[in-house]
């Protein structure tokens, strides 16, 4: 009979200790779901209010990355040089070619170091083709110089710097300034 007994007490408890155990684990569901909701939601403002300040900051990080890229093209980089030495009271027919390509090279180390903290802005792929774009046109200034004939000056070397650079297809400049407008257009 005490079996019976404890058995029926077994049966009365586990009538109330089931359905409160599912209650309590739906309530615990249900709880964990709308405090994971409301972490979600919380983030997604978060990151909301972040992107109002960061996208007006990238944006200019990449008006400034394709402004370098434009300075730093050889038509780009003659003409400044002819207007500096022009306030300075000379020109390019005054300068020696070596003098020239130093004047070119310092040009684009400037502006690339002015230029260096935006990468933080843009992805490694984008900053590669900008960094090998600088790299590039360093060496194609180099080669330029030293392919001309001795006798040449440097109004000569500037006509064969732009003109070589603009028929030779695709540029690194260009390639890397496509790369950066798509990635601009993203945060669009």
């Amino acid at each position: 009979m005490s079996r019976i007994l404890y058995a029926h007490i077994m049966i009365e408890i586990l009538k109330f200790t089931i359905p409160s155990l599912i209650v309590l684990l739906s309530v615990w569901i249900v709880m964990h779901k709308l405090f994971k909701n409301e972490e979600q939601k919380r983030l997604w403002e978060l990151k909301k209010a972040a992107q109002k300040e960061i996208s007006p900051t990238r944006l200019r990080a990449y008006e400034r990355l394709a402004l370098l890229l434009e300075r730093t093209q050889p038509e780009a980089l003659v003409m400044a040089l002819s207007e500096r030495l022009e306030q300075a009271g000379s020109s390019l027919a005054t300068l020696s070619i070596q003098k020239m390509q130093q004047e070119l090279l310092r040009t684009v180390r400037m502006e690339f170091d002015h230029n260096m903290s935006q990468q933080v802005y843009v992805s490694d792929e984008v900053w590669a083709k900008i960094i090998g774009a600088r790299d590039q046109i360093g060496a194609f200034i180099t080669t330029m110089a030293v392919q001309l004939p001795k006798e040449s000056n440097a109004m000569d070397y500037a006509k064969v710097l732009m003109t070589a650079y603009r028929n030779n297809g695709d540029t690194p400049h260009q390639l890397a300034l496509d790369a950066l407008k798509e990635e601009a257009r993203g945060l669009l």
